[in-house]
């Protein structure tokens, strides 16, 4: 039921369902502005709330390992797209992509892939992140991690028993 002065609102979207309201003066403006208001600032959080937690405080919090593993291979390769090197300062969460190139028509094996999170002691993630690895990469979208500079190794193996690795580090924002 409208009465004299009342202004309709047709529709407030909030998470994708649409409310319907009617505005009745000021008192009824101001209720508007307030759930606007919140649902704009809830919309922040569920984008975090929604992240994937792929390193915990804890983990961050352990030392950094600092060694220097090369080796030349015909393996297969790990392709880090992002975060790439160039990428500077990033802000969590964030979408964690790498891909595999397999070489000579060789099959990435996925059973064999090992994520190491490199600290000291270091920190296998490759049962946390087994969702997200396919045959022709890692894709994680929202990967939260604690500001810092984090270090993860990638191994894998293709169908002629062939090794590849990719070592890749990057810096989060606080």
């Amino acid at each position: 039921m409208m009465f004299a002065g009342d202004r309709p609102l047709t529709r407030l979207k909030r998470r994708g369902a649409a409310i319907p309201l009617i505005v009745r003066g000021r008192v009824g403006l101001a209720r508007v502005i307030v759930v606007v208001a919140l649902a704009a600032s809830t919309s922040g959080e569920s984008a975090f709330a929604n992240a994937f937690r792929l390193v915990t405080e804890s983990e961050a919090a352990l030392p950094l390992d600092k060694s220097v593993d090369r080796a030349i291979t015909r393996g297969p390769a790990v392709i880090v797209v992002f975060p790439s090197p160039a990428a500077g300062l990033i802000r969590s969460p964030f979408n964690l992509k790498l891909r595999f190139e397999s070489r000579g028509g060789a099959k990435i094996n996925t059973d064999s892939i090992l994520v190491t999170y490199r600290r000291i002691p270091a920190i296998d993630l490759t049962q946390r992140i087994r969702q997200f690895i396919r045959p022709d990469g890692i894709d994680v979208e929202n990967a939260d991690v604690p500001p810092g500079v984090h270090r993860i190794r990638v191994d894998i193996r293709d169908s002629q028993g062939r090794t590849g690795s990719g070592d890749f580090t990057f810096s989060v924002a606080k």
